[in-house]
């Protein structure tokens, strides 16, 4: 079935069809509201289905939302990190009335997936949403160059012009946790994670999520004036991290990974130590890998499937002739009182 059908079996041209499935009519073209319904009619009775790539050039728009993973990132289960972020992609999309074209071709060079290859796919949907913790800067630079529209969840420096994102507010989070834990006395904290540091052997830089929370920390502990360390986790076990943050005499370890707040309390609770009584552990965020642990950690959730659905929402706005409002969004994290945050041995005072 196509145009031309419907067209001869309603007596009317195809110009006419095409009108009436795209919802719109030319300045100079009325279609009166009996011939919209009994076109309308024809195409519901037949079952009538666009061409996609057909319309694409007619109206510039298939409703195909691509979606690309920087990291493997499709869950095995709903306890995946991933997972509220797809959740939030896939409803935002069938609100819409938009499909998601997920692209697996790509190749993988030096670990990482490439969106630019000889065989890139990437124009077939109408824009893009990036999904991985780190996002190849050479990759978002050209990008933003040739004016493909698709958006980060998360949010990303610069790339030769403002990314499109919507990312998590992760400096304000901290800092909200740095303030909670010296208003019950703390004054050794300590920043365990990445931060803005280099990592892996190639030394590629620190992941913007990383980087934020370190910077709210530094800003927080700055204004409060207490003591604080920075222990990086790269190569380190946990039992390296537990010995240098009680050395050190920390009161309060702030964890940039779930996963290593689990190790360092579960190796601590082995040695007989109270968390929170010796040690209060705070987690900035969601576990990203398997951290099995039945710890009530305090801290922090990360919005995932609103981060999900907004992206959603603003590539759909890029797509729009004048669509360049509010292309970075930053969402609130929600705190967690969780049970690993207690004032410090002997200071007499409440968590409350």
């Amino acid at each position: 079935m196509t145009q031309q059908d419907i067209a001869r079996m309603t007596g009317v041209s195809q110009a006419t069809v095409s009108l009436v499935l795209n919802g719109r009519a030319d300045a100079d073209v009325r279609i009166a509201p009996e011939t919209r319904d009994r076109v309308l009619q024809a195409i519901r009775s037949t079952g009538y289905v666009a061409d996609p790539i057909a319309r694409r050039l007619a109206a510039r728009h298939n409703r195909i939302i691509g979606v690309f993973t920087y990291e493997p990132v499709f869950p095995t289960g709903t306890g995946d990190f991933y997972h509220p972020f797809l959740v939030g992609i896939e409803q935002c999309a069938e609100q819409l009335g938009c499909d998601l074209l997920l692209f697996t071709s790509a190749p993988v060079v030096d670990g990482r997936r490439r969106v630019f290859h000889e065989d890139n796919r990437l124009r077939l949907a109408d824009g893009c949403v990036l999904l991985g913790r780190s996002l190849d800067h050479h990759e978002l630079t050209r990008l933003v160059a040739e004016g493909l529209p698709f958006v980060s969840v998360g949010r990303r420096d610069d790339a030769g012009g403002p990314v499109p994102y919507v990312g998590a507010d992760y400096p304000a989070a901290t800092a909200a946790l740095v303030h909670r834990a010296v208003g019950v006395g703390h004054r050794r904290l300590a920043y365990v994670g990445q931060g803005d540091g280099p990592t892996g052997p190639d030394r590629r830089p620190a992941p913007e999520s990383h980087a934020d929370r370190l910077r709210g920390f530094t800003a927080a502990v700055a204004a409060t004036g207490v003591t604080t360390r920075h222990e990086p986790t790269a190569d380190r076990s946990p039992a390296d991290l537990l010995d240098a943050l009680l050395d050190a005499g920390v009161t309060a370890a702030f964890v940039e990974e779930y996963a290593d707040g689990a190790a360092i309390a579960g190796l601590a609770r082995e040695r007989g130590l109270s968390i929170p009584g010796d040690l209060s552990i705070l987690a900035l965020g969601d576990p990203t890998r398997p951290a099995p642990t039945d710890i009530d950690f305090s801290g922090f959730r990360i919005p995932r499937r609103q981060m999900g659905w907004q992206a959603v929402e603003v590539l759909t706005t890029l797509l729009e002739p004048t669509g360049r409002s509010e292309i970075q969004r930053l969402l609130s994290c929600e705190p967690v009182d969780g049970a690993t945050l207690a004032p410090p041995a002997g200071s007499g005072r409440s968590t409350k």
